[in-house]
């Protein structure tokens, strides 16, 4: 019986000193750089924690799986755009956001609706990427496509929603995109310190969650099956598991993920473009 316990407070005692380790880190971040740092500081450094999320992420799909996407920006700014479209929609009753005026639009494009609600719009930046990454996924790794032939595939879809994106002028604002430093969030302007500082401590708690999650997904059966699959995936599936569920999974996972990190990242930088689906910019994560 004491060998039992043993061997239980052995396999903890990793777990407790990581949690132990995220925990003072995050401590360091939450409570010691706010004093150090002037917000505009802390801004840019809660752009870069949105980044982290997105890298946590990749590296489901890439380290775990053996996916190395280059699309990711499609879900990153699908979260951006949704979160952007409920601020610029905080206007007095009747009110439509000024660049429609440039493009001869009088009414509210029906899509635009449902972002008129914070609990849908926190919904569909989280709802919109997944599904997103769960389709192309699924048409993807059901015709058993992988290696190279993958990642070539998502950076041409990466290509087609920039392109959509960037013609969409009547309907989004196009390569101008949409801008939110002078909406309202927490009763404040996006832009200002105090919103700021709120938003950087809520990237920060959100980095920690989604770190959590990844944390679970991985260390346990669902993760050595994600290792697997990265390791020899004709094995899997003569063992009776089906690759193609799990890796639609967890591809579906991470882009809900990336979206979550975009909306953050948008609030934090003061505007979304279809520029955050260049490629460039999601072969550098």
């Amino acid at each position: 019986m004491t060998a039992v316990v043993n061997a239980t407070h052995r396999k903890q005692k990793p777990w407790l000193k990581e949690a132990g380790t995220v925990a003072a880190i995050a401590l360091f971040f939450l409570l010691i750089l706010p004093l150090l740092l002037p917000v505009s500081r802390l801004q840019i450094l809660g752009r870069f924690l949105s980044l982290a999320i997105v890298a946590l992420g990749i590296d489901l799909v890439w380290g775990y799986t053996g996916l190395l996407s280059l699309g990711h920006g499609i879900f990153f700014a699908l979260g951006g755009y949704a979160l952007a479209m409920h601020l610029n929609l905080q206007l007095p009753a009747g009110k439509i956001p000024e660049f429609f005026g440039n493009y001869g639009v009088e009414t509210l494009p029906f899509f635009w609706e449902p972002f008129k609600s914070l609990p849908l719009t926190l919904l569909a930046l989280v709802i919109i990427p997944a599904l997103v990454a769960g389709i192309l996924g699924y048409v993807v790794f059901r015709n058993r496509i992988r290696g190279v032939y993958f990642s070539i595939l998502t950076q041409a879809a990466l290509v087609v929603f920039f392109n959509f994106f960037n013609g969409q002028q009547k309907l989004i604002n196009g390569t101008n995109g949409l801008k939110t430093a002078s909406s309202q969030l927490f009763g404040a302007q996006v832009g200002s310190d105090g919103v700021q500082l709120k938003l950087y401590g809520l990237t920060l708690l959100l980095l920690m969650a989604v770190y959590g999650l990844c944390r679970w997904l991985t260390g346990g059966r669902f993760g050595r099956l994600l290792v697997a699959i990265r390791d020899d995936e004709p094995r899997v599936r003569f063992s009776g598991y089906d690759p193609t569920s799990f890796k639609v999974l967890v591809f579906a996972v991470s882009g809900a993920i990336a979206g979550i990190a975009g909306a953050l990242y948008t609030v934090q930088s003061g505007i979304v473009s279809p520029q955050y689906m260049d490629i460039a910019f999601s072969i550098e994560w």
